[in-house]
């Protein structure tokens, strides 16, 4: 008897040890459940609030112009008041222009193009053919400091960006060795869906 119950007690202590070695169950993969797709289209936009307070500067200026040119008398010292009225007119539109044209910038992916609008206009406007396009890849920061302003920027060592706000950007490469970068929210699944089109969909 006492030969029995030590080997009971024995096959009881196995079979603990062995769960506690096993662990919790895991369920197994469902071998039917889809990859994560990338959207046949994919759009994205990113903002920039604070162009707005720019863009009343520019309101500031081109009232100011108009009132000079309403209000003052022209009898006396008409040349520096027209110079004035012109200056305050132009300084006006142009940075009305550029502030509202990059308050924000839709980007758009589809099965043939890369295509970016800024503003509320669409203006400037980029289309980029995808067969022209050799690889896309994510920036995770890119700030104006490093293309010296806010904008459709230009740089010689770095190509050509829409820069509207701090944070991650869309960064593609042409097969001329041409690069354009986009600020973009989820600038990743732009580059996903980029790659996927292209056929280098690596992670």
């Amino acid at each position: 008897m006492t030969g029995r119950g030590e080997s009971r007690d024995a096959a009881v202590a196995a079979g603990t040890l062995a769960a506690m070695n096993d662990g919790p169950q895991q369920p197994a993969a469902d071998p039917e459940t889809p990859a994560r797709q990338v959207p046949e289209v994919w759009t994205g936009r990113a903002r920039n609030r604070t162009q707005w307070l720019l863009a009343a500067v520019g309101a500031g200026c081109l009232a100011l112009g108009i009132g000079l040119a309403v209000h003052s008398p022209w009898t006396s010292g008409g040349v520096p008041l027209a110079m004035s009225v012109v200056g305050c007119v132009l300084a006006g539109l142009l940075i009305l222009f550029g502030t509202l044209a990059f308050v924000h910038v839709a980007v758009r992916v589809d099965g043939q193009a890369l295509e970016v609008r800024c503003g509320h206009m669409g203006l400037p406007r980029r289309r980029i053919l995808l067969e022209h396009v050799v690889a896309a890849d994510f920036a995770p920061s890119v700030t104006p400091r490093h293309w010296g302003g806010w904008g459709y920027r230009w740089r010689p060592e770095k190509g050509t960006a829409v820069v509207v706000r701090r944070g991650e950007a869309l960064v593609v490469r042409l097969g001329d060795g041409r690069v354009f970068t986009v600020t973009v929210d989820d600038a990743e699944t732009a580059v996903r869906a980029i790659r996927d089109r292209l056929g280098t969909g690596r992670s």
